[in-house]
């Protein structure tokens, strides 16, 4: 039986950066942007961005697979503060949220590029590690009795899914705010 080589250094960096110009690019000029400007925002050759990313769908879906990742690393990180005993689950969760909201305002292109495109990324595991930690904030919250019982992971999937990423961030803010007593058994508190 032959081990399947690891990917040479070169190889690997030219795949990070033509990710990194593709998030870049779709962000600037939106889901139509051509592959021969993302390759050239990564500085790479347009075979070599073919090599690794055969069609733009499977491109999309790569970008969208690291945005995941990410979420799924924040949320990872979000719960370890809840258990190490630094912060409340509540506030965790609602900072969690905004962080989130905040990083699709520009990953906004990205999102409609992928839809556009039916790109959809092929492993679940890191949306199994967001959503395994977000229901883990959650259970803190509600054994703290700060989260309501009746909270679920599909909720949060469903605030995120509804937060005017399309409006300025005041707008954003005073929509965290208005949403977070849905989540909370405490008061809204007043404003001044």
């Amino acid at each position: 039986m032959t081990q399947a080589r690891a990917p040479r250094a070169d190889a690997v960096r030219n795949r990070k950066k033509i990710l990194t110009a593709a998030d870049g690019q779709i962000t600037a000029h939106g889901p139509d942007v051509g592959m021969d400007e993302i390759a050239a925002a990564a500085g790479v050759a347009v075979g070599t961005l073919y090599r690794h990313f055969p069609t733009k769908t499977d491109l999309v879906a790569a970008v969208v697979a690291e945005y995941v990742a990410r979420v799924a690393d924040d949320a990872e990180a979000a719960l370890a503060r809840v258990a190490d005993g630094s912060v409340r689950a509540l506030d965790e969760l609602t900072a969690f949220l905004g962080r989130v909201v905040e990083q699709s305002v520009t990953d906004r292109a990205v999102k409609a590029a992928a839809q556009t495109l039916g790109a959809e990324p092929g492993n679940r595991v890191d949306e199994d590690r967001a959503g395994t930690a977000v229901a883990g904030l959650i259970r803190a919250g509600q054994a703290d009795g700060d989260i309501n019982t009746d909270v679920t992971v599909n909720d949060i999937y469903l605030l995120f899914s509804t937060a005017p990423t399309d409006q300025p961030p005041a707008a954003r803010t005073r929509w965290l705010t208005l949403v977070t007593p849905g989540l909370t058994t405490q008061a809204r508190p007043a404003e001044s």
